[in-house]
């Protein structure tokens, strides 16, 4: 045990002093921005793909200005794992990547989980170090064949499993409005390079993990349904689990960054990448029709019945509301299938083999997440000792949400988990049919009952996913916008608030709420379509934006 954890130690060291060498290395990196850096910054990414098009040198310059943004956003919020662009510069010299296609020369960071030649794809624990990966994965071998260039990997939590993005190997990740904040996770780093002038990232998502960083860091995200990104390639802390499947998306620091890019991507045609994919292409009438339509019927989910949305992400709500009101939408209350069914069966499906895979990983002192760590706790609990904790937070404290979570917080056995695909499939016929019966072209949503939350802040927070968790259950296709700022004035919460009234999955929540502590975190909206509508949503995420008008989202400046 004593070696294992030395092994550990060295492993953390060797890997941040690698990563420390190779931006060293990187002098020409290191100036200021430039007039021609701000210029390619600000500049449409259509514009730049024509440009490589005409002058494939010019790839040399967009990495160039994005790498020195992401230099600047790893030395301010330790967002970066591994430095590519060593590499990104002989690929764009060697004909590795295609400059004739769609992405010419655009910069694409990625996901510390995705497979790249000749680099480690550690998932945040050092039984991963010193496993180069022998080719690239699907996902990189088709952004060179459309001209982008993968140029730098970004931090994750350790386990996938939380809303921050820290572990021992490569550290934390801060939020770029907010240095006692996350990103989020479990695509942290992604939010937070995107956040800080970085243009497009690939990140997965399986409890919300490429909504909640667009939500906690000011950045755009697409939530696709399973079959139209490919997943090939991939590293990952539960290999097996099908229960809720993970699936990757793209992130972007805009809106028509995203729309580009996922566009792009379907085009080309994931399906001849990976077979997991569906032959579905890109369906532009869909756009069309949805950039069209001059009045929509739109569901406004207000609460997931669990965890009540916080000031600050009502008032986003509200606004988004108020603001497709004014635009002649007509908006519709609705009061769909029970969400808390949805929490508790994601909930035990994603976690039913008690972690125990993800904590296989593990080398001897590994440092885990507070919130993955209670989540482990609850489930080793002997029998006894759970059922009397849970018949006092049931009858004792009355609390049937938390007390219904924790009563079967197991391993579960074969024959409870197919009960549990059982109850799942039915769920989904539910919101089908409720969906059917009510018409609706899209719902909004919050992302998350809070902002941002502090550092550690899942070991209370960690069933307060509720709001993202229930479409990944549902495979619907859902997109994150932000929409505004916290207000230390206007959202505070109301008087007489009594967080001793809320049940436990809430208290955890609203613990950390703190509307003068957060003043400036982003907050966004979530704007929901059915299962493969991606195109849709894309068009429906345009319409939201174009409502808002003036009161759109004002971007991080880069510095």
């Amino acid at each position: 045990m004593l070696l294992d954890y030395l092994q550990h130690r060295r492993d953390c060291r060797f890997k941040q002093d690698e990563r420390v060498r190779r931006i060293r290395a990187l002098t020409a990196y290191h100036a200021p921005f430039s007039p021609l850096d701000r210029e390619i910054i600000n500049k449409p990414i259509e514009e730049l793909v024509q440009e490589v098009h005409k002058d494939p040198s010019k790839a040399a310059d967009l990495l160039h200005t994005y790498g020195k943004v992401a230099l600047k956003a790893h030395a301010k919020t330790n967002c970066v794992t591994e430095v590519l662009i060593e590499d990104a510069e002989k690929w764009i010299k060697d004909g590795s990547i295609n400059f004739k296609g769609p992405l010419a020369g655009i910069p694409v960071s990625l996901k510390d989980t995705i497979d790249v030649k000749d680099y480690d794809s550690s998932v945040g624990v050092t039984c991963n170090v010193h496993k180069p990966k022998t080719e690239d994965g699907v996902t990189v071998k088709l952004l060179k064949e459309l001209g982008a260039v993968p140029y730098i990997k970004t931090n994750i939590p350790i386990t996938l499993l939380s809303f921050e993005s820290s572990n021992d190997l490569w550290g934390r990740s801060t939020n770029p409005y907010n240095s006692k904040y996350t990103p989020g996770g479990s695509t942290g780093g992604e939010g937070a390079l995107l956040a800080m002038g970085g243009r497009i990232g690939i990140g997965s998502d399986v409890a919300g993990s490429v909504r909640c960083p667009a939500h906690f860091s000011g950045i755009y995200s697409l939530k696709c349904s399973t079959g139209r990104w490919p997943k090939l390639g991939m590293t990952t802390s539960m290999p097996g689990q099908d229960g809720i499947p993970a699936v990757y998306s793209p992130m972007a620091r805009t809106l028509n960054d995203l729309f580009y890019f996922t566009r792009a991507v379907l085009e080309k045609g994931t399906y001849n990448y990976d077979y997991s994919c569906h032959p579905i292409p890109w369906r532009a009438d869909v756009v069309k029709e949805y950039k069209e339509k001059k009045t929509m019927r739109i569901g406004v989910l207000r609460t997931d019945g669990v965890v009540d949305p916080s000031p600050a992400c009502k008032r986003a709500l509200e606004m988004t509301e108020a603001a497709l009101r004014r635009a002649g939408h007509e908006i519709i209350e609705i009061n769909p299938p029970e969400p808390y069914e949805a929490l508790y069966l994601a909930s035990r499906l994603l976690c039913a083999d008690g972690l125990d895979t993800v904590r296989g990983f593990f080398r001897t002192g590994e440092w885990n997440d507070r919130g993955v760590a209670q989540m482990r706790f609850y489930a080793k609990l002997p029998s006894p000792i759970k059922y009397l904790y849970y018949l006092w937070v049931r009858y004792i404290r009355r609390d049937t949400l938390w007390a219904g979570l924790l009563r079967d917080w197991h391993r579960t056995t074969t024959t409870e988990y197919w009960a549990l695909i059982g109850r799942r499939e039915a769920y989904k016929r539910k919101w089908w049919e409720y969906w059917q019966a009510t018409n609706l072209d899209f719902i909004i949503a919050p992302p998350n009952a809070t902002p941002a939350v502090p550092h550690d802040g899942m070991h209370d927070a960690v069933s307060s996913c509720g709001y993202t968790f229930m479409f990944n259950l549902l495979d619907y296709s859902a997109g994150v916008i932000p929409v505004t700022h916290v207000d230390k004035t206007k959202d505070q919460l109301p008087a007489g608030f009594n967080i001793r009234k809320l049940n436990g999955i809430a208290r955890g929540a609203y613990k950390l709420y703190d509307a003068n502590e957060m003043h400036g975190l982003p907050v966004g909206v979530q704007v929901i379509g059915r299962r493969l509508e991606e195109e849709k949503v894309l068009a429906l995420m345009e319409r939201v934006e174009d409502a808002l008008g003036d009161d759109k989202f004002k971007l991080l400046d880069v510095d």
